[in-house]
């Protein structure tokens, strides 16, 4: 039997946060964010919150 070899999730950055802001805004589901950036959906769920990189939801909206 073959075993199943885990890894650890990919860790996020303020950059990965405002473009899982910009896809939140579209209202795309915070699963499938998850699974694009291979997380957990939790992750998502606390940077939606504001616990996980706070800021970053107003970073795609500031003028460039």
């Amino acid at each position: 039997m073959a075993e199943h070899v885990r890894t650890p999730s990919k860790k996020l950055t303020y950059s990965d946060a405002v473009a899982i802001w910009k896809r939140i805004k579209r209202g795309e589901f915070q699963n499938r964010i998850a699974a694009d950036f291979d997380v957990n959906p939790g992750r998502i769920s606390e940077i939606k919150k504001g616990r996980l990189f706070p800021g970053s939801d107003r970073e795609d909206s500031a003028p460039r």
